[in-house]
């Protein structure tokens, strides 16, 4: 019994006295402290099966992070090591983002060309089971790690989905994720469409080389397309926001729980692109970096948003390094755009998260798994397309077809910069959808 006090005591000996510098002796958390390594001494001597002190201590753990947010973490050795490779692109898995949310692990997006995408799993499935095994009030990183495994083999994920009745069942073949985060092409009246996946490192520079070859080829008007794109570098969205806003404008606050946290972020460069009509195109898979470049364009009035309400991941986390190899994911402030609106999710399923778009189109679900599998077709001109869709079950893109009408009229501007023409094009939107259904 003494060993085993020993290697509980051990186990969290470097958080208890941690507290200890910050919380007096007699203070209630010091003394939940000392009863949190008492119950862990009576689990450990009476439960019914042998246990695991280290396992309790990581547990304990990951009870006191799951208090916090969604998106704070904890990550032991082997996934703090995951999550490095993953941003460097070099895992294999099935292509998910992922959240806990009341207790199910929820999808904020799958990534575009991974198995999941390509299967139609969609933003806010909440995934019930993988593998057979129950997934409910799991945490997300026992959920990356069974999702996650060699390249070629099989993975089972069972899936809830709002209005749909019964749960569906996706078994999905594990591969090496390298995601294209940029793809563009010219469309009609010199029409330029970009599509970002993520905000990586590289992202800016090839955007940039984009609308480098666009201009050269006579872009009159552009569509960004930020559609699922859950996120990424803060740094590559500072960047690509700078290619259209003049130098030095204030486009993010961050503000934490210190006033030393307050810091502000400008764009930087020539803003070689500030007078081409803009559009961006986002959903409800858009998140984080999507949802500050696509709010502060808006609140600039730089730009035009079309589509749904976005994820609304509007909070900084730090990844913090600590003595075991493992590593702590900490939320340490949030964002507000220009106007100093943050960006918010709401537990309530009915209301609007994140970034309301000028002109709102939302999507079915059903919808969305038929353009996920079409959306190769748009860079597919010369070639078989990758669309698993039959031309009998293909249906309009409303969203990017509403671009492409208000940029062949000639009205961007004149719907970001006039509210009333704005709310007429909103009911004019809505009468359009009510009459096709």
């Amino acid at each position: 019994m003494k060993a085993i006090k020993k290697v509980i005591f051990t186990a969290v000996l470097t958080v208890f006295f941690a507290c200890v510098n910050v919380f007096a002796a007699g203070d209630e958390t010091y003394d939940k402290l000392k009863l949190m390594v008492d119950v862990m001494e009576i689990i450990n001597a009476n439960y019914v099966t042998e246990t695991n002190p280290k396992d309790l201590a990581v547990g304990a753990i990951n009870g006191v992070v799951r208090t916090l947010d969604p998106f704070s973490q904890y990550m032991e050795e082997k996934d703090y090591k995951d999550m490095k490779n993953e941003t460097e692109g070099a895992y294999s898995g099935i292509g998910l983002r992922i959240m806990v949310k009341n207790s199910f692990i929820t999808v904020v997006s799958p990534l575009p060309g991974t198995p999941a995408y390509k299967a139609g799993v969609l933003p806010e499935d909440r995934i019930i089971k993988i593998d057979g095994k129950s997934a409910v009030n799991m945490s997300s990183d026992e959920a990356v790690n069974l999702m996650r495994g060699k390249s070629g083999t099989k993975v089972k994920i069972t899936v809830s989905r709002d209005n749909v009745k019964e749960d569906l069942e996706f078994t999905l073949t594990r591969e090496k994720i390298k995601i294209e985060t940029v793809r563009f092409t010219m469309l009609e009246d010199n029409t330029a469409y970009i599509r970002l996946s993520e905000f990586n490192a590289q992202s800016a520079s090839d955007i940039q080389k984009a609308l480098a070859d666009f201009s050269k080829q006579g872009m009159k008007a552009l569509i960004l397309d930020l559609r699922n794109n859950p996120g990424g570098l803060l740094d590559s969205a500072i960047d690509i926001s700078g290619l259209f806003l003049k130098d030095k404008t204030v486009l993010l606050t961050t503000k934490g729980r210190d006033e030393d946290m307050k810091k502000e972020y400008y764009s930087k460069g020539n803003g070689a692109y500030t007078d081409v009509p803009f559009i961006i195109l986002v959903n409800r898979g858009s998140a984080s970096a999507s949802e500050i470049v696509s709010g502060a364009m808006q609140d600039l009035k730089r730009a035009l948003i079309i589509g749904a309400n976005t994820f609304g991941k509007g909070s900084v986390q730090t990844v913090i390094p600590l003595s075991d190899g493992s590593a702590l994911r900490l939320t340490i402030a949030k964002y507000y755009l220009p106007s100093g609106r943050p960006i918010v999710h709401f537990e309530d399923k009915n209301a609007k998260n994140g970034i309301t778009p000028d002109i709102e189109l939302p999507v079915k679900p059903e919808d969305e798994v038929k353009l996920y599998a079409q959306s190769e077709l748009i860079f597919s001109k010369d070639k078989a397309p990758k669309s698993k869709v039959e031309d009998k079950d293909k249906i309009e893109d409303i969203v990017f077809n509403k671009a492409l009408e208000i940029i062949k009229e000639n009205r961007v501007q004149d719907l970001i910069s006039n509210p009333k023409l704005l709310a007429e094009e909103n009911e004019k939107t809505a009468a359009e959808i009510t009459n096709d259904e």
